[in-house]
């Protein structure tokens, strides 16, 4: 398991078939309800895709993210870098939805690492993140509700 001070680990149970929930994880569109709408996203690896959201200056994050898909197994694993797109040096974050069959449901293992542990600005973000990715996770469960 990765330390606590250099990552964010979720496990989120949806009562959905891997399949719906990869369908929603990975369609621009439906992304767009649960996280955030991208630009140029495609569940291919090496492809390179934005979003927007609130910037936070406070935490020097021009809320203008710049992503690149580093693994794709369709429907089991999706591995993203998540950079802020205005800034000239890489957080070096990676960001993995990993989705596994239990019973008639997913287990989702979502992690975002790379946070470093000495860097005081690096951690309140983890802190901040940690609570929204929560939340996005919740939605997607409202967009599977929503989604045949």
């Amino acid at each position: 398991m990765t330390d606590i001070a250099t990552s964010i680990e979720l496990d989120h149970f949806y009562p959905h078939p891997p399949e719906k929930v990869w369908r929603v994880l990975t369609t621009p569109e439906l992304m767009g309800q649960w996280m955030m709408q991208p630009t140029g996203f495609e569940a291919v690896v090496g492809n390179v895709f934005e979003m927007k959201t609130q910037p936070m200056p406070g935490q020097a994050f021009s809320g203008e993210i710049r992503g690149e898909v580093l693994e794709v197994v369709a429907p089991e694993l999706l591995r993203v870098t998540w950079n802020d797109a205005q800034s000239g040096k890489p957080t070096g974050w990676i960001i993995s939805w990993e989705l596994r069959p239990e019973g008639h449901g997913t287990r989702m293992l979502f992690s975002h690492t790379g946070f470093d542990p000495e860097d005081e600005v690096m951690q309140r973000a983890r802190k901040i993140m940690g609570g929204g990715w929560g939340g996005m996770l919740g939605r997607l469960e409202s967009v599977l509700a929503e989604t045949n």
